[in-house]
């Protein structure tokens, strides 16, 4: 029987071969690698993935999915399902020793929360040993909304750029690769559609500690986008604090620079809580 899309799990099913080719050139995968698909749906994706490694471990919230994937592929030995929501999932625990490499078709709906679980994922466990590899993810490729794509792009003074573009480019280097017609998948979404690809940064001890006070400045900097540092950062810095971080407070938060958000956010761990 045909599966029929399930809309509380955002379900649009990729089902042009070019735009698989597409995807699977892109993340060109040597036999070896340790490959984790997050949403295999009905396996556009993972036939042809499981003729290129050893393993490929798919993780697949929707029970019927996962139970009825190995059918649909003919039983490959090399296949190993999860059947867990990405949310929650702790890939961390797949790496083995190396460095995991994602790839998938996101549901629209979690997008933006499953990438940031995704970039905590990426981030090395202090309590794994030192042969473990310094980030357990090293890249991901991501079929996504493509207004969630131009806003993990976004640079300074796009209309785009937000509090993902800051706090993702703050983790991770991150391309645009192409973008994908409504037409591609069953059924068609209503929006258009792009890939990303998402290279975890290593972050030394300094960097991971500034990131609370850097998201904290973030969130409240694009709280109210028209209005002035001056005004959004009122509570966390002042006009002075922000001047001693080599910033004008009349500039709005989507002008600044990764770097400049940084200097704000190493001012606001220097400061006395009010």
């Amino acid at each position: 029987m045909a599966h029929r899309a399930r809309k509380r799990f955002g379900q649009n099913f990729l089902q042009d071969e070019r735009i698989v080719e597409r995807i699977v050139g892109a993340l060109a995968p040597a036999r070896g690698d340790r490959l984790v698909e997050i949403g295999p749906g009905l396996g556009a994706l993972t036939g042809p993935l499981l003729s290129r490694v050893d393993r490929l471990d798919v993780v697949e919230l929707d029970r019927d999915l996962a139970a009825s994937l190995p059918g649909r592929l003919d039983h490959p030995a090399n296949l190993v399902i999860h059947q867990a929501d990405a949310l929650r999932f702790d890939f961390r625990a797949l790496a083995d020793g190396r460095a995991l490499r994602l790839i998938g078709n996101l549901p629209y709906n979690i997008s933006t929360p499953l990438l940031f679980h995704l970039l905590d994922q990426a981030d090395a466990d202090p309590a794994c040993s030192a042969a473990t590899p310094s980030s357990p993810i090293a890249d991901m490729h991501f079929m996504l909304q493509q207004e969630v794509v131009e806003r993990l792009v976004a640079e300074p003074d796009s209309s785009s750029r937000g509090r993902l573009s800051v706090m993702a480019q703050a983790r991770a280097d991150v391309a645009r690769l192409f973008g994908v017609p409504p037409d591609a998948f069953q059924p068609a979404p209503k929006v258009d559609s792009a890939v990303v690809r998402i290279v975890p940064k290593t972050l030394d001890a300094a960097e991971r500690g500034r990131l609370p006070a850097l998201e904290e400045v973030v969130r409240a900097a694009f709280s109210q986008r028209r209005k002035t540092l001056r005004n959004t950062l009122k509570g966390l810095l002042d006009a002075e604090q922000i001047e001693a971080a080599g910033i004008d407070p009349a500039r709005r938060a989507q002008t600044l620079s990764l770097g400049e958000f940084e200097r704000l956010a190493d001012v606001l761990q220097g400061a006395p809580r009010r």
